[in-house]
């Protein structure tokens, strides 16, 4: 058994395709109309057949609540591994990327959060 997909709400599947590939570097995997919405999802390119984050329409309300509240706790959606988190955040901060919490050593691995502009915190995590 192993993880092929992971999903993340998201409040705009464009304006999502585009941080997620633009700003953090991601590439576009699938692109599947479906109705309303699309099966969006994107790769890391170091790894183009690994596990792909699906870019989820938040159409269900009780889901969109959920990531609110999740958002004023401060608590990350998910979170995405750096080899070097200082050295991330310092591109995606003169990207224009929004951090809530800049790179701080936390015993056993140095973590950071930013928001994706779509609803959402995201970790991110020297593995």
């Amino acid at each position: 058994m192993e993880i092929k997909l992971n999903s993340i709400m998201v409040d705009d599947q464009q304006k999502a395709l585009e941080f997620y590939t633009e700003k953090l570097g991601f590439i576009k995997k699938q692109d599947i109309p479906m109705g309303e919405y699309r099966w969006l999802s994107v790769v890391s390119p170091a790894a183009p057949d690994g596990t792909e984050l699906v870019l989820e329409p938040i159409a269900f309300p009780p889901a969109h609540t959920f990531q609110m509240e999740l958002y004023k706790a401060g608590i990350p959606q998910t979170a995405l591994a750096a080899a070097d988190v200082q050295a991330e955040f310092e591109k995606l901060r003169d990207c224009g990327v929004k951090f809530t919490t800049e790179p701080t050593d936390v015993g056993s691995t140095i973590i950071a959060t930013f928001e994706d502009t779509c609803g959402n915190l995201i970790q991110l995590y020297q593995g």
